[in-house]
C-alpha cells in the first residue's frame, strides 16, 4: 500500500512540474496571442506558424484564425508590413480564413469571425490591384485581382478587370480567357455580360486573323445585344467585305418592318452601312429618317452634321485647287456653296452636342465650322471648353 501511494505522489508531482504534450504545442498559440495584444506581430506570426504546423493545433479552427488575424494586421501595419514579401499577407491571411471556415463552417464561433475578415480582405486585394494597374505594374494587378476573385468567387468585378490588366500587359491570350471565364460566370447567365466583353473578344479574334472565333462571338454579341448598333454594323460589315452590300440593306429594310418601334436605331445603321458603302446621298436620306423617328438619335445627327461638313470641305478644296483665271470665273460659287454647307451641319452637331454635351469629336468639329462661320465668340467658347 506505501508503495502505490508513492507511486501516486511521484505522479502528481510530476504532473505539478511538467506540462502536458498537448499543454506545451497549445503555448504556441497562446504565445501568439499575447504577442498580438502586446504590438509584437513579428514574434506572434513566428509562433502562430509554429502553431499551423503542429499536428496538436493545425487542426483548430482557433490556430487558423488566430493566423489569419494576425496577418491581417501585418498588412495593415506601416512598420510589420515590410517584413511581408509582395503578395504575401494577403495570401496567407485568406489562406488561414479559408481553412478556419472549413474546419469550423461560416457559423462556428471562429468561423463566423472569419467570414466578414474575407470580405475586408477582398476589398484590400482589390484596392492593391487598382494601384498596381495605375502603376503600370501589370503582373502585380493581375495577381491581386484573381486573389480578390478567390476570396469572392461570385463577384464579376475583379475578374474584368484582370481581363483589364491582362489586355494592359498585352496579354491577350491570357485576356481572351478571362473574358471567356467573365462570360461563362454564374451572374452572366440571367443578364448579359458588358458590352465591352463581347468587343475585346471580337478585337482579339480580329487581330489574331481569326474569322470563324470573330464571327462566333459577334453572334453571341446579338444574341445578348440584338439592338447595338455597333454589333449590328460589324455583322454587316461582313456582308460588305464579301460583297453583299445588297443584301445587308435588304436585312435592315427587313428588320425595321418587323420592329418600328427600333426604326431610328436601325435607320442609323442603315446610313452607317451606305456609308461604308459609299453611298452618301442614301446615308443621309437613312439618317434624316432616324432623326425623324428619334430626334435624340445622337449617331444620326452627329453623321448629318459630318455630312454636310464634307460637302463643305469638298466645295472649298474645289476652289483652292483652281487657278486664278478659273477661281474668277466660278472660284466664288464653291466657296458659297461650302459656307452653306457649314451652315447646314451646325443645328445637326449643335443637337449632338446636346445629347451628350461632352462629347469631344462634337466640341471639335463645331469648333472648326463656327470658326469657319466667322461665329467668333461661339468658336472661342468651344475652344475654351476644350481645354478644360
Amino acid at each position: 500500500m506505501k508503495k502505490v501511494l508513492l507511486t501516486l505522489a511521484v505522479a502528481a508531482a510530476l504532473a505539478a512540474v511538467a506540462p502536458d504534450a498537448a499543454q506545451a504545442q497549445n503555448s504556441a498559440v497562446t504565445n501568439a496571442l499575447l504577442n498580438q495584444k502586446t504590438g509584437l506581430l513579428d514574434k506572434a506570426r513566428t509562433e502562430i506558424d509554429k502553431a499551423v504546423l503542429d499536428a496538436k493545433t493545425s487542426g483548430k479552427a482557433k490556430t487558423w484564425y488566430t493566423r489569419g488575424d494576425i496577418y491581417a494586421q501585418m498588412l495593415g501595419s506601416p512598420i510589420y508590413g515590410k517584413q511581408l514579401q509582395p503578395g504575401e499577407g494577403l495570401q496567407k491571411a485568406s489562406e488561414s480564413f479559408n481553412k478556419t471556415i472549413e474546419l469550423d463552417t461560416k457559423t462556428g464561433e471562429y468561423g463566423k469571425l472569419a467570414v466578414p475578415q474575407l470580405q475586408n480582405l477582398y476589398g484590400q486585394a482589390f484596392n492593391a490591384g487598382v494601384e498596381a494597374y495605375n502603376g503600370k505594374d501589370y503582373d502585380k494587378a493581375i495577381a491581386s485581382y484573381q486573389l480578390a476573385s478567390k476570396l469572392n468567387p461570385t463577384d464579376t468585378t475583379a475578374v474584368l478587370y484582370s481581363a483589364y490588366a491582362q489586355d494592359a500587359k498585352q496579354d491577350f491570350v491570357g485576356a481572351k480567357a478571362t473574358y471567356n471565364q467573365l462570360l461563362g460566370m454564374e451572374a452572366y447567365k440571367a443578364k448579359p455580360a458588358p458590352v465591352q466583353v463581347y468587343n475585346r473578344l471580337l478585337q482579339i479574334a480580329r487581330q489574331d486573323k481569326n474569322e470563324a472565333e470573330a464571327t462566333k462571338v459577334l453572334q453571341q454579341a446579338l444574341a445578348a445585344y440584338p439592338n447595338n448598333k455597333n454589333f449590328m454594323l460589324e455583322e454587316l460589315n461582313v456582308y460588305l467585305t464579301t460583297g453583299r452590300g445588297n443584301e445587308a440593306i435588304e436585312k435592315i429594310n427587313k428588320a425595321i418592318a418587323a420592329d418600328p418601334a427600333n426604326a431610328s436605331n436601325l435607320y442609323a445603321v442603315l446610313g452607317g452601312v451606305y456609308d461604308r458603302n459609299k453611298q452618301p446621298a442614301e446615308a443621309s436620306a437613312a439618317y434624316q429618317k432616324a432623326i425623324t423617328a428619334d430626334p435624340n438619335n445622337f449617331d444620326a445627327q452627329y453623321n448629318l452634321g459630318v455630312y454636310n461638313y464634307n460637302k463643305a470641305a469638298e466645295a472649298y478644296t474645289k476652289a483652292s485647287k483652281m487657278d486664278l483665271k478659273t477661281y474668277q470665273v466660278s472660284g466664288k460659287k464653291y466657296e458659297v456653296q461650302g459656307k452653306k454647307y457649314f451652315e447646314d451641319s451646325v443645328p445637326y452637331f449643335e443637337k449632338a452636342l446636346q445629347i451628350k454635351p461632352d462629347d469631344t469629336a462634337v466640341m471639335q468639329t463645331l469648333q472648326k465650322v463656327y470658326f469657319r462661320l466667322g461665329r467668333t465668340a461661339d468658336s472661342e467658347r468651344l475652344s475654351a471648353k476644350l481645354k478644360k
